[in-house]
This record gives structure tokens, C-alpha cells and sequence, in this order.
């Protein structure tokens, strides 16, 4: 199966940001249960629809790795794999 966003939608996969301590131990995300503020985009949308009929451009393509706001993106699990679908304004930033 396979997503196609609508509008300015984007489908993420979470990225889980793994902590070191000062003595290399390696502290999963998954410790405090919060929700990841990062991922990778796996499908976007053809863009907001604007007043005079045209579409905007996205600003993000399939394969980068952004910072979102934290609540922001809805989760959906499709099998095993869990996505997460956001708004391209609720993106903050492209990690490079």
C-alpha cells in the first residue's frame, strides 16, 4: 500500500534521535515515550492549492530529514509501520 498525501500534506517516518552520555552510553528515545520531532519525508503532496487556482510549491522532497513541532503531526500505522502526516507549515527546519 502505499500513501499519497493531499494539498500540503507531507508523510513523515520517524526518526528516533538516540542520546550518548559523556560515558558512551547510548540512551534510546524510546525512554521517555515522548513522540520523535524528527523524520524523514517519505511522500508529500502537490502543494497548497492558492486563491488564483495555482499550486504552491513544496518546499521539502521525498528523502530529507526535518524538525517539526512536537504535537503537530497525526499518526497512522499501516501494518507494522508506523507515519506520521503534518502540515508542510507545521515543518520547521530540513536537517542538512
Amino acid at each position: 500500500m502505499q500513501l499519497k498525501p493531499l494539498n500540503d500534506h507531507v508523510i513523515l517516518k520517524p526518526v528516533a534521535k538516540d542520546e550518548v552520555t559523556a560515558s558512551g552510553i547510548i540512551i534510546p528515545e524510546t525512554v521517555d515515550k515522548e513522540r520523535p520531532e524528527r523524520g524523514e519525508v517519505i511522500a508529500i503532496g502537490p502543494g497548497k492549492l492558492l486563491e488564483s487556482g495555482q499550486r504552491a510549491p513544496m518546499s521539502v522532497k521525498v528523502g530529507d530529514k526535518v524538525v517539526f513541532k512536537k504535537y503537530s503531526p497525526d499518526e497512522i500505522k499501516i501494518g507494522q509501520e508506523e507515519y506520521l502526516v503534518i502540515s508542510e507549515s507545521d515543518i520547521i527546519a530540513i536537517i542538512e
